[in-house]
């Protein structure tokens, strides 16, 4: 049987909550992808790169869009909010970065419409157990998405081009909806999704241009040699069936999640790198069993600018969770590691690393994870204490360079999940990375 030709695939995966960091690895690992793909969630993630003086927040667009030869993917996992995105391609335009050509929009991507963002915030308003959603609509685009009431991208495209009145298929789609549910006020939540008539309609002419079959354009490529590099949004522990349910998103952001997010097979992954940073952190509600609350969670804030890309929300900061880390080695089918923030923690005198769990019921240890949140809740941490106090890294750019006690602080963490660390974060621009 004839092998099969095809380039490198190689998936950028979050290993904890998210905000680990995942843009700068993704954009370090994009000057060598010919495709670079957005494989899931929506507008309710961000990711930050900084290159050249600049920090460009970035919530649809893949992050390895600044490379200006590789071709650019919405993979059909994403919900996309058509008016973020075409603002995001906007912005990126004036600084002199050009998608013509080169950005693909999966004809079957999800479209977040103004009612799934309003009953966002009505569904959180009612919830018991608060979820800390973004509000961005997320929620409710996917429960239309898997109830089979969705708008995709092909739908508004076949609209377009049998020259449909958009503003009646506008009002149509939201009153069809909103007839669902018997809301109070129900008047002015219709208003209020029609008065974004108008920016939807902008917003989709710019990109319905882009629309296109992603899923044939990516295997063609593949088949061509061409290179692929698949970035996930939020992380392995949001992740609707393995994370701290239910406070967790609306998709799967784990490994297996972005294969189908973008339409390949597993056998035609080659690498999956899983980013994490040297402590914890999260943002919004949920069990976070290494969480520092005091004087120890605000140095780290402060030290790692630990503020929400997307809401700007402080985040809750805490000690790395290598239980959680080997969950997600596990989950994920890691094959390699990329840690941020080594020059962050490295500030400490002393760094603590959570190996174990301890039920405070039953008192016995253990060194697997739980995704329960009940039991997240009461768990406690077993911690090693590390020398750190590591100076100045951020100019290394070699790892046998690396002072000893963060060396040691290295080699802990691989030897504790048994997966290599590839990539050293030691500061926030692109060129702060030390490849091992």
């Amino acid at each position: 049987m004839p092998k099969r030709a095809q380039g490198n695939v190689t998936l950028v995966v979050g290993t904890f909550l998210g905000d680990e960091g995942k843009g700068k690895i993704i954009d370090y690992l994009a000057q060598k992808s010919d495709i670079v793909a957005r494989a899931t969630g929506g507008n309710n993630a961000g990711h930050k790169v900084c290159f050249d003086g600049k920090t460009y927040p970035l919530h649809l667009l893949p992050s390895g869009s600044f490379n200006p030869n590789a071709h650019v993917i919405i993979g059909n996992g994403v919900y996309v909010n058509p008016v973020v995105l075409a603002d995001e391609i906007s912005l990126l335009e004036k600084d002199g970065f050009n998608f013509k050509g080169r950005l693909h929009i999966s004809e079957k991507a999800h479209v977040i419409m103004p009612y799934h963002i309003l009953m966002d915030g009505i569904e959180e308003q009612y919830r018991i157990n608060k979820i800390g959603t973004t509000g961005r609509g997320i929620g409710p685009t996917a429960e239309d998405k898997f109830s089979r009431d969705g708008i995709r991208f092909i739908d508004f495209y076949n609209a377009c081009y049998s020259n449909c009145d958009f503003e009646k298929m506008f009002e149509k789609l939201c009153l069809s909806y909103l007839l669902k549910y018997r809301l109070e006020d129900e008047d002015s939540v219709i208003k209020q999704c029609l008065e974004q008539t108008a920016k939807y309609e902008k917003a989709l002419k710019i990109l319905l241009r882009y629309v296109d079959d992603t899923v044939s354009f990516i295997h063609t490529n593949l088949e061509l040699g061409k290179n692929l590099l698949i970035e996930g949004a939020q992380a392995t522990l949001l992740d609707i069936d393995f994370g701290n349910y239910p406070f967790v998103t609306s998709s799967n952001p784990i490994a297996a999640g972005m294969c189908a997010g973008v339409g390949i097979g597993p056998t035609y992954v080659t690498d999956v790198v899983g980013v994490l940073k040297a402590y914890c952190s999260r943002v919004g509600e949920g069990p976070f069993v290494t969480e520092e609350t005091g004087p120890i969670g605000d140095k780290i804030r402060e030290l790692g600018h630990e503020y929400g890309t997307t809401t700007g929300r402080p985040r809750r900061c805490g000690w790395l969770d290598l239980v959680a880390l080997k969950y997600a080695c596990r989950i994920n089918g890691l094959t390699a590691l990329a840690i941020n923030h080594l020059d962050t923690i490295g500030k400490f005198e002393t760094i603590k690393l959570c190996v174990g769990y301890k039920s405070p019921k039953t008192n016995k240890p253990t060194k697997n994870f739980t995704s329960e949140a009940n039991k997240l809740k009461e768990i406690q941490p077993e911690y090693i204490e590390l020398p750190g106090d590591f100076g100045d890294i951020s100019k290394i750019r070699n790892v046998s360079k690396l002072p000893q006690n963060a060396i040691n602080y290295l080699d802990f963490i691989e030897s504790f999940v048994n997966v290599p660390i590839k990539y050293i974060g030691v500061g926030p621009d692109r060129e702060d990375l030390i490849e091992c």
